[in-house]
């Protein structure tokens, strides 16, 4: 049994078959999730898991080379925007139908709970070398 890190086997196995370029969407509960990209939902309650905590996580255990996020997350969620903005490298900001189209190429879609507006960002997976 695993005693550190993302515990959560769906996601842990999904972070294992990631490479060099692919995208992992970690979304807010009410972002719409698109066709084709495996889709692992942590969503329990309203708020549970918070984004924050969901993509503290993700960074901890993924090399990312950098990100895209919805620029109206700066003005309708400023507290996710700096968020995003603090920890994402290299981040590209979008409008948010631009990140919606975005997010039909992600490799993986991690669902939070969170339940506060454009906390969503699509995170690029770099390589450890």
């Amino acid at each position: 049994m695993k005693k550190a890190g993302i515990l959560n086997r769906h996601l842990a196995g999904a972070i294992a078959e990631l490479g060099h370029g692919d995208g992992v969407l970690v979304c807010d509960a009410g972002m719409p999730i698109p066709a084709g990209p495996r889709v692992v939902d942590l969503a329990f309650r309203a708020g549970v898991p918070s984004f924050a905590e969901v993509l503290d996580g993700l960074l901890d255990e993924l090399v990312v080379e950098g990100g895209t996020a919805a620029r109206e997350v700066l003005d309708a969620n400023p507290a996710a925007g700096a968020l995003i903005s603090g920890r994402v490298p290299a981040l590209e900001l979008v409008s948010h139908e631009r990140l919606k189209e975005l997010s039909a190429g992600a490799r993986l879609v991690v669902r939070t709970g969170e339940a506060a507006p454009y906390a969503n960002v699509l995170l690029r997976c770099g390589v450890f070398f």
